[in-house]
């Protein structure tokens, strides 16, 4: 059965502490609320204008959701503590935050990914051949012989707020271990990813969303 939570009281608290912790030597601002220079837009139609799929504009990066492609980071991070907030703004479809891009650029390019589907959110995809984690007791792991995504599906029901309404994510990345929480909510957990380090993304996928407070905060043992 799944367990029953109430969000308004979970999430609030939880980023006053998140935020509480910070080591401000330690936090890196990826989105500074008044321009992309921190990133790199990468379209699957090289006809696209990049600031027409991802602008940013009143402290927001707009995101025109098509053509796909998506936004990273021109720096790669590995153990960290990384919050950022989204909500959709029409007609919500499906988007997703990728961690730890690897090779070559494409439009679904090696990495894992913390999905942004609408009411899928938490769950995690694993892109490209060699893509694994370890989730309880079961191992995952893109193989050459099967298809280039293998899907974890989150442990709780939705806790993704309404359509228009803003919502949360925190992911811990440390030592190969992965934490997803959306709106407070422990989503999904793994360790042993073959995938430590990398760029960070975030996909244009078929309808306009918004993301605002991007940052990390660097682990260390």
């Amino acid at each position: 059965m799944l367990k029953k939570y109430r969000r308004w009281n979970m999430a609030f608290p939880l980023l006053l502490v998140f935020l509480g912790a910070c080591n401000t030597d330690q936090k890196v601002v990826l989105f500074n609320g008044g321009n992309l220079d921190n990133w790199i837009v990468y379209t699957e139609d090289p006809e696209t204008d990049p600031s027409q799929l991802f602008r940013a504009e009143d402290g927001v990066i707009r995101v025109a959701g098509t053509p796909s492609g998506y936004l990273r980071t021109r720096e790669s991070y590995g153990d960290y503590e990384l919050h950022l907030e989204w909500r959709w703004t029409g007609e919500p479809v499906n988007s997703g935050v990728l961690l730890h891009l690897q090779g070559e650029e494409m439009i679904w390019p090696n990495s894992i990914e913390c999905q942004l589907k609408h009411r899928q959110a938490g769950d995690v995809v694993l892109i490209g051949e060699g893509a694994g984690i370890t989730v309880g007791d079961s191992v995952y792991l893109v193989e050459p012989e099967q298809s280039r995504f293998v899907v974890i599906p989150r442990t709780e029901e939705s806790s993704e707020n309404p359509p228009g309404q803003w919502n949360s994510y925190d992911i811990r990345s440390l030592d190969g271990n992965l934490e997803v929480r959306v709106n407070g909510v422990l989503q999904n957990r793994g360790s042993g990813m073959t995938l430590r380090e990398g760029k960070i993304a975030l996909q244009s996928e078929g309808a306009p969303m918004e993301f605002r407070n991007i940052f990390l905060v660097r682990l260390s043992n």
